[in-house]
């Protein structure tokens, strides 16, 4: 049964499960090199034209898409992205718009965004939240 509901999982995210294994282990043993391992987890897995299921808002007044956002206790403002639908349905009491991103794509858009401070995979479990300095080591861009 579990390989009918592979089949059944987009092929974007197929792989994701390696970011939600990589995550767990840094939540058990948090430390610079669980968190170097998983960073280059997801590196990989943007390499491989990963994408992540994004929530967004509609539009208003017939504009465009707007990714849904979450505020933290201190003020900052997050993108959420989530590995599988398992994921997204965890936490949300209600039906959200989702879409798939490629990571990339996503990623340097966050960096680039005025007003967010980066983005949370997996708000509800085996979260991992990536500031703006973490997604340019992951792009591998210059800090």
């Amino acid at each position: 049964m579990s390989d009918e509901k592979n089949k059944k999982t987009d092929e974007g995210l197929q792989g994701n499960e390696k970011i939600e294994s990589a995550v767990a282990a840094l939540q058990k043993e948090p430390s610079e090199e669980m968190l170097a391992h998983t960073l280059t987890v997801i590196r990989r897995r943007m390499n491989e034209k990963g994408q992540l299921i994004l929530a967004v808002e509609p539009p208003a007044g017939g504009g465009q898409f707007l990714v849904q956002a979450v505020t933290t206790e201190d003020g900052q403002t997050w993108w959420t992205a989530f590995t599988s639908f398992e994921e997204e349905v965890k936490g949300s009491g209600s039906v959200m718009s989702t879409f798939l991103s490629d990571m990339e794509e996503l990623f340097t858009a966050a960096v680039s965004e005025n007003g967010i401070s980066g983005v949370i995979i997996n708000p509800w479990n085996r979260t991992i939240m990536l500031d703006k300095m973490l997604l340019k080591i992951i792009l591998g861009s210059d800090v």
